[in-house]
């Protein structure tokens, strides 16, 4: 597993930019290019379980590692969710156990730099290195509105 870094500057303050990622009104908008219909089914609180699904009820089990509102989030990926049923000991899933998804919002002088670090499995650095830029400059678009 590598670890990569996606980043991109936006022209809102930070609280704004951690709505846009977080809410419900806007989560399946910038998490599309990894897959139409996302959804995040969580409370949002840190060291809960958090369901990471597309509208075929595949995706992945993961849990809140760390988070300081308006700051700071981690995901830690635990396995991964086929057909609505979680599964964390298939080869499959043990591939992505302990993979860390943190995202880091540092504001300054009213602009907020967005850095997602992620670790990614060889299978699929490809795919996110196409997905995440798209993904952030929608986040980028739904901020500065």
């Amino acid at each position: 597993m590598k670890q990569k870094e996606f980043k991109t500057i936006i022209n809102a303050p930070k609280e704004k930019v951690w709505s846009v990622l977080w809410s419900d009104e806007t989560y399946h908008i910038w998490t599309a290019p990894f897959c139409e219909g996302s959804r995040a089914e969580t409370d949002w609180q840190e060291g809960d379980k958090i369901l990471f699904l597309g509208s075929n009820n595949n995706g992945m089990v993961s849990r809140i590692l760390s988070k300081i509102v308006n700051e700071y989030i981690s995901f830690e990926h635990q396995g991964i969710i086929e057909n609505g049923k979680e599964d964390v000991t298939s080869s499959d899933a043990k591939s992505v156990q302990g993979a860390q998804e943190n995202y880091i919002l540092q504001e300054k002088d009213g602009r907020t730099e967005l850095k997602v670090v992620v670790d990614i499995t060889e299978e699929y650095s490809e795919y996110f290195q196409k997905a995440f830029p798209k993904a952030l400059q929608i986040v980028k678009e739904l901020s500065e509105k």
